[in-house]
């Protein structure tokens, strides 16, 4: 952890309790900016019709991933059997032989997506039971927790999550869509989806992830007086959604149903930010 990091983290200590504002701009410190440093992974061959066989993805998604009626798909880590989990580190390794240059745009951007997804579910897998991704530090002193590490080697480039994240799909899709895609196995984040995502469906596919998480009270919510309490991740992505509060209200309200579309478009600012950190356990 860097000596920033450590300040900043010993700061937010101090202020969990105090003025929310600071709370928030302290967290935004932590997200890592999106800036390109892997050049290896810029290119995609746009003629290119190749794709990636997501099955096994697809395979341990269907028997262990839990949508709700309401709120975020839940996972059933506790019952995922030797086998399903071999199976699930045979798939990532699988995507770390591939070469995502050779695929085309779409097919490439699903690529990323999904090896994020399936790294952080095997990450919770290795350390399960857990409560919260949180809790998966690498020592005493590591306040953020496991997004910095290096846990997949794609094309032999050690990659850690928030590097495919951050210096790879923000920086190479810029599509702010991507945050109600990538996974962090927490209640409050945009659902693990129960399907792979894959290149000829991912625009409909973001489409429907954003609508499924903003028509849900863990996106946005109003209250009786038309106080505005939205996701954390508006604040801290705040730039990936527009430049201005009122920005990422318009882009909130092109997702939302009709009477709720109609009050973020009359609000002026978000009131509130939250987020809920609770692993997203079926147990």
């Amino acid at each position: 952890m860097s000596l920033k990091h450590f300040l900043l983290a010993i700061a937010a200590l101090f202020i969990a309790n105090g003025c929310a504002s600071a709370q928030m701009a302290i967290e935004r410190s932590f997200i890592p900016a999106a800036e390109a440093e892997f050049p290896e992974f810029t290119g995609a061959d746009s003629a290119s019709e190749a794709v990636i066989d997501h099955s096994a993805w697809r395979d341990y998604l269907n028997r262990y991933a839990r949508p709700q009626d309401e709120g975020p798909t839940l996972v059933a880590y506790a019952e995922t059997t030797d086998a399903d989990e071999a199976s699930l580190n045979a798939y990532i390794a699988m995507l770390e032989d591939a070469d995502p240059g050779a695929l085309n745009s779409d097919e490439q951007l699903a690529f990323w997506i999904n090896l994020y997804n399936a790294v952080t579910v095997r990450l919770i897998l290795e350390n399960y039971p857990v409560d919260s991704i949180r809790d998966i530090k690498s020592g005493p002193f590591d306040f953020v927790g496991p997004w910095n590490e290096k846990r997949t080697v794609v094309a032999g480039v050690p990659l850690s999550l928030n590097d495919i994240e951050h210096k790879i799909i923000r920086v190479n899709f810029d599509d702010a869509r991507i945050h109600y895609a990538v996974n962090c196995a927490a209640i409050g984040c945009p659902s693990l989806r129960p399907t792979p995502y894959d290149g000829a469906t991912i625009d409909a596919a973001f489409n429907e992830q954003a609508r499924a998480f903003i028509n849900d009270a863990r996106g946005v919510f109003i209250d009786e007086k038309g106080r505005v309490t939205a996701s954390k991740i508006f604040s801290w992505y705040r730039e990936d959604f527009g430049e201005s509060e009122k920005d990422v209200l318009r882009h909130i309200a092109q997702f939302a149903e009709p009477m709720l579309a109609a009050e973020l478009l009359q609000a002026d600012d978000i009131d509130r930010h939250r987020y809920d950190w609770a692993l997203n356990d079926a147990r």
